[in-house]
């Protein structure tokens, strides 16, 4: 009884910790100081590690101020995707946001993450 219940933490924890399909070069982007009212953009690049096709099913951001842009087509096995965000700089001072990237079959989403310092125009 104690090897069955074993095996059966074994392979959940396998299942819970199954590798993504997509592999991205970085999932972290620090804009540093950036203008207050000018937008700014970075673009995440990841690669279909899997041995099928990679569909995008949603990518959201945590508010308005920060807009992604993904591929609504589907990453074959072997290629290369981008997903660009932008961050509109509208108030000043530190920010962390945040785009939850969902995958068809996959249940934990990516999450990219962008952060930086709007500095008033005015600063020096």
């Amino acid at each position: 009884m104690k090897q069955l219940l074993l095996a059966v933490f074994l392979l959940a924890g396998t299942v819970c910790f199954a590798q993504s399909p997509v592999e991205f070069t970085t999932v972290k982007h620090d804009f540093g100081k950036i203008k207050k009212g000018v937008p700014a953009t970075y673009v995440f690049h990841f690669k279909n590690i899997g041995t099928k096709p990679v569909v995008i099913e949603v990518a959201t951001a945590e508010c308005g101020c920060t807009t992604p842009e993904y591929p609504k087509s589907p990453i074959a096995k072997g290629k290369t995707g981008e997903i660009k965000v932008t961050y509109n700089a509208a108030m000043s001072g530190a920010f962390t946001k945040r785009v939850n990237v969902k995958l068809a079959g996959v249940n934990e989403p990516i999450v990219l993450t962008i952060e930086g310092v709007v500095e008033d125009s005015s600063h020096k």
